[in-house]
């Protein structure tokens, strides 16, 4: 009878010991504003969510994980699973990454001394005799002996011109392809562990599996919707990503 009673203990424990754990958390920003799409990534499962439009996510994992969060324009974050993240909500609070300013140029501004102020504003009399003679020269009209044909010489017919054909997009794949690695920046695909030189091997997977990119290329821009939906597709897409067999080897 205690033989049978320890092995159904043992049992109930391996089942326990076993059993899948989840964390629940909340991801907010500054004046605990809630931060969607935000890519939540467990480092021992490689297992990889997306925190709702309310900042939730739930991701598998146990004590001693090592969770990772990554969106463009936040400082990337880990944290390490405690026990009491298994029992009770997980509150994560994101930075945004700093921004540089670009320098402004500070022009000179009056100073109420009239001879200085003249020199700071006025231009040169010989600048402003150049712009004169420049003037008065395009205003008159050229001679019509100019511009004709000498003897001998093959005139081109006047017509109604004709239709250069449909107007090319400002950027191709490549040029789309670039942009995003820019934006992004190479150590968002560091995150996901995708190896430097095949980031640019990887876009174009994604991009390839049906991402929707006719106007980003006729008008040669991308919004930062477009590169949340590129986010989303990344996350469908790697999965079933091989790295090229030619360059792994």
């Amino acid at each position: 009878m205690k033989i049978k009673l320890f092995f159904i203990l043992l049992c109930f424990f391996a089942l326990n010991a076993q059993a899948q754990e989840y964390i629940f958390g909340k991801i907010v920003g500054e004046q605990n504003l809630q931060i969607s799409d935000v890519a939540v990534i467990n480092i021992r499962t490689d297992e990889r969510v997306f925190s709702n439009k309310d900042g939730h996510f739930m991701i598998s994992g146990r004590t001693g994980d090592i969770l990772r969060f990554v969106k463009v324009g936040f400082d990337r974050l880990d944290h390490k699973v405690n026990p009491e993240n298994t029992k009770s909500s997980l509150n994560i609070n994101m930075t945004r990454s700093a921004t540089l300013i670009e320098e402004v140029e500070i022009k000179k501004g009056l100073t109420g001394d009239l001879k200085s102020d003249a020199n700071s504003l006025n231009e040169s009399k010989k600048v402003a005799k150049l712009k004169k003679d420049i003037a008065l020269y395009i205003s008159q009209k050229s001679d019509p002996r100019i511009l004709a044909a000498r003897p001998g010489e093959f005139v081109q017919p006047k017509g109604q011109g004709f239709s250069i054909g449909k107007v090319k997009n400002k950027w191709d794949d490549l040029d789309m392809t670039n942009y995003i690695v820019s934006a992004l920046g190479t150590q968002y695909f560091t995150d996901l562990q995708i190896e430097q030189p095949f980031i640019h091997h990887f876009v174009n997977y994604v991009l390839q599996g049906g991402f929707e990119r006719k106007n980003i290329l006729k008008y040669g821009y991308m919004t930062d919707g477009d590169l949340m939906r590129f986010q989303r597709a990344v996350l469908m897409r790697i999965m079933s990503y091989k790295v090229p067999q030619a360059q792994n080897k």
